[in-house]
């Protein structure tokens, strides 16, 4: 089933509690004015209240979206999530399944929107090859987690949440994405399929990749990959990847305007997610990077299963295909 679109709705100008989400909107009218988008996302659901949610949208194949959940609950509590209960989605789901309109509450759309933005790609129908007992192979097709763990299955790493740490190299700075630390060649995946928008190098990503997801919401930034054969072989500006894809490898390359460079002190990956509601938004001062740390303890236990060829290339073992394509 396809998550049903959430609507617009007209709000006045909101800034939430220190810590939260506010909208941009400014006038009064049925639809958004030209230049009306949302601006800023502070995402802070725990992994817990993620997982929850999932479950009782996989339950239902869709019928009841886990955004909805999570937006009807964030509409209640104000995004307080030290609050919730253990069963609060479930009962939030069941309420929706009962017809109840909590999208009338206060703020409903606006977290909608931006949960939507955030977690649109990660349920849905797939479908992934599974080999049989004669060597054939057949396609089982599910409802469910279909993004993966950026670091492939059976590779070693550690991590922490250090969204907003500080960073000092060229100038001092937030740290707007989250490290993923582990060994150089580390096979790096594509969280969920989409299209590559950047390749190439940054002095502070070193050897990176950008990918747009597909409905053009999220931009995954994939950075420090290893020197001299940073990218899956043939990886290229516009090619369509799929999730669980291998796209590149672990490093430690950046922090220097000469390209192939290692000022790196320790291997990783530096995985960040931008949001754009706006294509003004993309490349621009008025970027909205967000904190994955609980997207990727989601995903710890959905990685993608990767062999290794002749010529130390990595590729995904298995074929994986999304509903649409």
């Amino acid at each position: 089933m396809q998550i049903r679109r959430w609507m617009l709705a007209a709000v006045a100008a909101l800034l939430c509690a220190a810590g939260e989400l506010y909208w941009v909107w400014q006038s009064g009218a049925a639809q958004p004015a030209q230049g009306e988008f949302i601006q800023y996302v502070n995402f802070n659901i725990p992994s817990r209240v993620l997982r929850e949610a999932m479950d009782e949208d996989c339950r239902r194949e869709g019928e009841i979206s886990w955004i909805s959940i999570l937006a009807g609950l964030a509409s209640e509590n104000g995004a307080q999530w030290d609050a919730y209960h253990a069963g609060d989605a479930a009962e939030m789901a069941q309420r929706l399944e009962q017809g109840e309109n909590v999208e009338e509450n206060t703020y409903f759309s606006y977290y909608q929107q931006a949960y939507q933005a955030v977690l649109g790609g990660l349920l849905g129908d797939f479908a992934e090859e599974q080999q049989t007992e004669d060597s054939g192979a057949v396609w089982d097709y599910q409802y469910g987690l279909k993004a993966f763990l950026p670091i492939a299955s059976g590779f070693d790493f550690s991590d922490s949440d250090d969204f907003g740490a500080r960073r000092t190299y060229g100038y001092s700075r937030p740290h707007l994405g989250h490290d993923m630390m582990g060994l150089t060649g580390t096979p790096i995946v594509a969280v969920e399929s989409g299209t590559v928008a950047m390749l190439g190098w940054n002095q502070y990503g070193g050897w990176r990749v950008g990918i747009r997801s597909n409905d053009g919401k999220r931009y995954w930034y994939y950075a420090h990959l290893r020197k001299d054969r940073p990218y899956a072989e043939g990886l290229e500006e516009g090619d369509t990847v799929t999730a669980g894809e291998v796209i590149g490898y672990m490093g430690r390359s950046g922090y220097s305007a000469t390209e192939n460079v290692n000022n790196i002190e320790t291997p990783h990956l530096h995985i960040g997610l931008e949001l754009i509601f706006d294509e003004s938004q993309f490349e621009s001062d008025n970027e909205i990077w967000v904190d994955i740390y609980p997207i990727m303890q989601l995903l710890r236990e959905h990685r993608s299963v990767c062999t290794r060829d002749e010529n130390g290339e990595y590729t995904r073992a298995s074929e994986f295909l999304e509903a649409g394509t």
